[in-house]
């Protein structure tokens, strides 16, 4: 009731808008007429969000805001809705704050008691989940994976456990590194990947993911835009992993570092890319040699 009662006596306030991911015809008509009529637009890219308000030929004033001046700049734009100017917050395609800046802004101007309003539209992890053919009704945004190859394979590892879907964004300089990794930790888990959606060269992938590597290696252009991945839930089947025992996939990954290398060097790095703790690898390695 208090927080009511504060919205009520400003007169300023924040629109968080969606823009295309890629197709500008997704823009919706309450979300161009919001831009048209804002005092200030802050965008995480003013290049490139210039060119899209020149598409919908509108001149509004544009601020950037991105990880490496938002705190700096917030306090500033609140000064500012405090005065009674309604701002904008873009990113550059698609839902702001998803994996894009804009959090403190949104934070700061609750705490001031201004109104925050969102224009609903485009999003890359609904537009994928939309047409991925995986569980929808529980699902995972993972954002980024990790850079590092160790990190990486470790988060993967924790996320092939996760009994819903799982969203995750890449670039074009690690999808192959990432699509390697997850066929490698999870070669019969579903997978599906969506490269350049509502783009000219939009392509999909739905399968095994031990065949991902193969589908992105067979055409080089493959490798380049934006993806989405999509893996499917954890399902444990009848029997699975007894007490003490590993589930199939981390017993895969197991059996092949036994394989190559020394018993207590296959357990350690086991248990590294696993995230399963290293007694209980090292019991299933002992009866796995036995």
């Amino acid at each position: 009731m208090k927080e009511h009662q504060t919205l009520s006596t400003r007169t300023g306030k924040l629109w968080v808008v969606a823009t295309p991911i890629g197709n500008l015809e997704d823009l919706g008509g309450r979300a161009g007429r919001v831009l048209a009529e804002a005092d200030l637009i802050a965008a995480e890219d003013t290049r490139h969000s210039g060119r899209l308000l020149a598409h919908l030929g509108l001149h509004r004033p544009l601020i950037s805001l991105h990880e490496h001046n938002e705190e700096a700049r917030v306090p500033r734009l609140v000064e500012r809705m405090l005065d009674g100017q309604a701002l904008a917050l873009i990113s550059d395609a698609g839902t702001p704050l998803l994996s894009d800046p804009g959090f403190r802004l949104v934070r700061a101007a609750r705490e001031a008691g201004l109104s925050v309003l969102p224009v609903p539209g485009p999003s890359a992890v609904l537009a994928a989940l939309s047409v991925a053919g995986l569980p929808s009704d529980r699902f995972c945004f993972e954002g980024f994976l990790p850079a590092s190859p160790c990190a990486r394979r470790q988060r993967l590892a924790e996320l092939l456990k996760m009994p819903a879907t799982v969203v995750c964004f890449e670039s074009s300089h690690r999808i192959a590194s990432s699509v390697t990794d997850l066929a490698a930790l999870a070669p019969e888990r579903e997978a599906f990947l969506a490269r350049e959606m509502t783009k000219q060269f939009e392509e999909h992938f739905f399968g095994p993911a031990g065949t991902l590597p193969d589908w992105l290696a067979a055409d080089p252009n493959r490798s380049r835009g934006e993806f989405v991945l999509l893996i499917a839930p954890y399902r444990e089947s009848p029997g699975e992993a007894a007490e003490g025992g590993l589930h199939p996939e981390e017993e895969r990954v197991l059996a092949t570092l036994l394989a190559e290398l020394p018993l207590k060097q296959a357990v350690r790095l086991t248990s590294q890319l696993t995230g399963v703790a290293r007694n209980r690898v090292y019991a299933r390695a002992l009866a796995l040699a036995g």
